[in-house]
């Protein structure tokens, strides 16, 4: 299949404010398919929605409700379940036009949560969205920082039998565990500076991998804003790495990304 699908990214995010126009003819041009444009609270959602309906076949939206909240992002907190209350109600409003629910998961990092009731906060929270999910037949694009064998646990103890794991920061024995239950994980460009998932993408099979820009974060240099042409970045490394052709990457991710999100297939232009 010859284009990529950028399966988490934040198209909505300020960043892309001034140039949402260049940004998706660049994505286009570099080959991608579509991008699943995911949230993080509420308050995003109808902008993702319109975004999709702005560049319709092409940006597809995923609602859900981050583990990391807070409107100052120097003073971060854990979800909450009042975080739901503006969220659900707009989940049901969308739900024929979403094709998962994210981003969603759980976030141990020290300045975020440091104790266990706002670990199990995140957990309620997860725990309330994956059953949506499940309500609506739609697999959930998972955040997992610094709680990766948690993360993985937890959605097997839930039952979740489809589940994207973005930009994966754990051990590759524990994204096996996760390949094990039938979880995919997602590649960002970052790749190309960071030793942990270079590691990763040596261990994980192809069957089990997607990619991802998440941007404008993750991009293959710091601090420069990502976009969703950076795909190429990731397909390029885990070929080179894999020992296999490019073409063979872009097309098993690609088939990974449409069997994990089947609603795609619907929306897609191919």
């Amino acid at each position: 299949m010859q284009g990529y699908i950028d399966c988490h990214c934040h198209i909505s995010a300020g960043e892309f404010d001034d140039d949402i126009d260049d940004v998706i003819v660049q994505a286009k041009k570099a080959g991608v398919l579509a991008l699943l444009a995911v949230a993080e609270h509420a308050g995003e959602f109808e902008k993702i929605i319109q975004l999709s309906q702005r560049f319709p076949g092409f940006v597809m939206p995923c609602l859900g409700v981050h583990p990391v909240q807070g409107q100052d992002p120097a003073h971060p907190r854990g979800a909450l379940l009042e975080d739901l209350d503006a969220a659900l109600p707009l989940i049901e409003k969308y739900k024929e036009h979403i094709v998962a629910i994210g981003e969603v998961g759980l976030d141990f990092t020290p300045r975020v949560v440091d104790n266990d009731a706002g670990k199990e906060s995140q957990r309620q929270v997860l725990i309330r969205q994956a059953e949506i999910a499940k309500q609506l037949s739609l697999p959930l694009n998972v955040h997992s920082r610094s709680a990766g064998r948690p993360m993985i646990h937890l959605l097997k103890e839930l039952g979740v039998k489809n589940a994207l794991l973005h930009a994966f920061d754990g051990k590759p024995s524990v994204a096996m565990e996760g390949v094990r239950a039938g979880y995919f994980f997602s590649i960002p460009p970052s790749i190309v500076r960071s030793e942990q998932k270079q590691k990763l993408v040596k261990q994980l099979p192809l069957e089990n991998m997607c990619l991802e820009t998440d941007s404008p974060a993750l991009g293959p240099e710091k601090q420069v804003r990502n976009e969703p042409r950076n795909i190429t970045v990731s397909a390029e490394y885990i070929a080179k790495t894999k020992g296999i052709p490019l073409e063979k990457v872009m097309e098993v991710t690609t088939l990974n990304a449409l069997r994990l999100f089947p609603k795609l297939k619907t929306f897609i232009k191919m």
